[in-house]
């Protein structure tokens, strides 16, 4: 799944393909897991883009924080930086967030992504898009200076991710301003957090896995002393003591072979 939970605006649209959400987490049980990593001044929600149960988890993760009277913003993967819901009611129609967001529904299909937008507006909370704008990206792909960013090893890791969330169709001149491009949108990511964190409140970032894994994603580029948890849905990685805070049970989505998709793309 490296293609969609790692580099999904890379790759050309790939529809999805949606299964019914499986039950409800219970809400004991939630609460719970929330408690064992808050406070927090972000929480970091790493999902697998085509797997229902993961936005499921990300709705009810916002609903109880809402309630709680605990969550400043809603940061979104899925949005660039720069669009949000500041100012919009609480009523506000579902069109009028897809058009304060710049939603675009081919690439982040609106019924997946649709609720958990929506329970953060609805308990008046803003929804802010957090990813590099593609306006942005060639002048990042080119931006030698991102190469810095991460320890050798980590941009090494980097670059090894970029290249297998590609299916090695890559020439290898591409792999490096493709890993600058990553880096960017952690960068980006990075950035909207620390511009919404309110005191005695968290932020919710909602992005894929690799984004929010603390040793190449999202919380390398956070300011020292900003707490921020990363939660990973899903599998259990071995490593996932390493790469993350906290593993939540999710339902996977159904197996697919990406990679053959995107070459008969590629051909095309």
């Amino acid at each position: 799944m490296a293609i969609l939970s790692r580099l999904h605006w890379l790759l050309l649209p790939i529809s999805f393909s949606l299964l019914n959400g499986c039950a409800g987490t219970p809400p004991d049980a939630l609460r719970q897991q929330l408690d064992r990593l808050l406070p927090a001044d972000a929480l970091l929600l790493g999902e697998q883009h085509d797997a229902p149960d993961h936005q499921r988890i990300a709705r009810e993760v916002v609903q109880q924080l809402a309630a709680r009277g605990q969550l400043a913003a809603l940061a979104l993967e899925m949005a660039e930086q720069g669009t949000g819901t500041q100012g919009l009611p609480a009523d506000v129609s579902e069109v009028q967030v897809q058009t304060a967001l710049q939603w675009n529904d081919l690439a982040w299909p609106w019924q997946a992504y649709g609720p958990v937008v929506m329970a953060a507006v609805r308990a008046g909370v803003p929804v802010l898009g957090a990813n590099l704008p593609r306006a942005r990206m060639r002048e990042r792909m080119a931006d030698a200076s991102l190469d810095e960013h991460l320890p050798a090893a980590a941009w090494q890791a980097q670059q090894a991710a970029v290249r297998s969330g590609h299916c090695d169709l890559l020439p290898p001149s591409q792999i490096a301003p493709m890993t600058r491009i990553q880096i960017a949108r952690d960068l980006a990511m990075a950035a909207t957090l620390q511009a919404a964190a309110v005191p005695g409140q968290t932020v919710v970032l909602l992005a894929g896995s690799a984004h929010v894994d603390r040793q190449l994603g999202v919380p390398r580029h956070l300011r020292a002393g900003f707490n921020a948890r990363s939660i990973r849905f899903g599998a259990e990685p071995r490593d996932t003591a390493e790469r993350f805070d906290a593993a939540w049970p999710a339902a996977a989505a159904p197996a697919r072979d990406y990679c053959a998709e995107l070459k008969r793309q590629w051909q095309r």
